[in-house]
């Protein structure tokens, strides 16, 4: 049985997030990446930063998690990249059949 996932990362630009969505998605390791601008709040190097940042929520398989996460590593911008996975539960069945369809390498 195929284990779907969300994972997230964030980035410090729009043309960033679009490189990084492109990449995934030509890639076939995410089904569908949605960019979203926030804003973000954290402590860096000694401080409380105030930053506008854009998530990316990419729709993919478990399977595909490493190579995505390996993939999000070399292509990010960042020191330290967020890369969170959380597991889907469930949802609409012919929606998460064309994430592993789209995934499928």
């Amino acid at each position: 049985m195929t284990e779907y996932v969300q994972v997230v990362t964030t980035t410090d630009s729009e043309h960033a997030a679009a490189e990084l969505a492109r990449g995934v998605v030509g890639a076939r390791l995410g089904a569908c990446v949605q960019v979203v601008p926030i804003r973000s709040f954290f402590r860096w190097e000694g401080g409380v930063q105030d930053e506008q940042e854009w998530q990316l929520q990419i729709k993919t398989i478990r399977e595909r998690v490493i190579e995505l996460r390996e993939h999000l590593e070399a292509q990010h911008n960042y020191d330290v990249p967020e890369i969170i996975v959380t597991p889907v539960v469930t949802g609409n069945e012919q929606y998460l059949s064309w994430v592993e369809e789209e995934t499928s390498p």
